[in-house]
């Protein structure tokens, strides 16, 4: 497990599916039983709009699985399916470079990230909030603070614990979402000072902090209407490096 000990002055606090990258949390298991694709995107859209618990979606789909992914199973989906938006990579590097601690806080597995980080298809990052409904045995790249979540309010709380770790202010901490499963992080985060960024912003995300007087500040990339579709063409020319500007914006005042 990598050590961190350098000081940071700021924090990023991101989810990573269909925010930072295209694909879903539940993905590694329809690539490996694709009887299963339709079911588990169901799931994700009934607990992304705030219709069930992510509790309750993870009992769902235990149900289903006919038993836990392997690692080769998991490596088997990277090799085949693993892609982000445009510039992520570099947007972690850069927050890295910048002294600002880059956090991926998610309901996709701390299995699918473990193996992400052994296999190095992300620069590293130094903590990790993931679902344990896939866990593997420690690994040499793990982030140093891995924390798991069941519910989705468990980002701002795992978040709380990492910023307090780092001495970190709220006023520092810049969390992105894109979807109503990130309603109760932005809701954490306005309660504290944090700056709220909407990327690929989802209906379900406007609508969860409309009507909790949340003020969400900044979107980025494509904002959603009601109704309209995923344009997945015009996401992935989305250039994520264009975060930096705005992130430094936020920190330096």
């Amino acid at each position: 497990m990598s050590g961190t000990n350098k000081a940071f002055r700021a924090m990023i606090s991101s989810d990573w599916n269909e925010c930072l990258a295209p694909s879903g949390p539940f993905d590694p298991i329809g690539f490996t039983y694709p009887e299963l694709k339709n079911k588990l995107e169901s799931i994700f859209r009934l607990y992304t709009g705030n219709r069930i618990s992510l509790g309750e979606a993870a009992d769902e789909i235990s149900r289903l699985l006919p038993r836990p992914l392997t690692q080769g199973q998991m490596d088997a989906y990277l090799d085949a399916c693993f892609t982000t938006y445009k510039g992520v990579p570099e947007l972690i590097r850069w927050a890295s470079k910048s002294q600002i601690l880059f956090m991926i806080n998610t309901t996709a597995s701390i299995g699918l990230f473990q193996r992400v980080f052994a296999k190095k298809l992300l620069p590293p990052v130094p903590a990790l909030s993931g679902h344990d409904m896939t866990v593997f045995e420690p690994m040499p790249n793990d982030p140093e603070i891995i924390l798991p979540l069941h519910e989705t309010v468990d980002k701002g709380e795992n978040t709380w614990i990492v910023a307090q770790r780092f001495g970190i202010r709220p006023e520092k901490i810049i969390i992105i979402g894109d979807s109503g499963g990130d309603g109760p992080h932005f809701e954490w985060g306005a309660s504290k000072g944090c700056r709220l960024v909407a990327s690929m912003a989802k209906t379900s995300l406007q609508d969860y902090c409309n009507a909790r007087g949340i003020t969400i500040d900044a979107y980025f990339g494509i904002r959603y209407k009601k109704g309209q579709k995923r344009d997945f063409q015009k996401e992935m020319e989305i250039d994520f490096t264009g975060l930096k500007s705005l992130v430094s914006e936020y920190i330096d005042k």
